[in-house]
């Protein structure tokens, strides 16, 4: 099955906040945009933390383990790599990760179909 990558238009610059998150609808997904400004990268993830399949990753708080990005869930503070998705909570629940990009004062995901 081939699969394709389009970039959505997810919302402007101005409406993020900065080093924490926001949740949008994308299609049929809800997906987590974090603007990491200390770090001045963006990432985006599904919205529903694997643990308990609660929408609620968009409220986590974002913080560094190293120099690994990370969201930590705000209900059962399990943590999750920005980057890559990976928990690292040492449990084998992963999550969902998306290219972002801005471009002209817009912030753009890229959803696969």
């Amino acid at each position: 099955m081939l699969t394709t990558t389009s970039w959505k238009l997810a919302c402007r610059v101005e409406d993020t906040i900065e080093n924490g998150g926001i949740c949008l609808k994308l299609e049929d997904q809800q997906v987590a945009l974090f603007y990491f400004k200390r770090r001045n990268e963006w990432y985006a993830t599904q919205n529903e933390c694997p643990h308990k399949k609660q929408m609620i990753l968009s409220r986590g708080m974002i913080g560094s383990l190293g120099d690994k990005p990370k969201i930590a869930c705000p209900f059962h503070k399990k943590t999750f790599a920005l980057d890559t998705g990976e928990c690292l909570s040492g449990d084998e629940c992963a999550i969902k990760t998306y290219p972002v990009k801005v471009e002209d004062g817009f912030v753009y995901i890229a959803l696969q179909n």
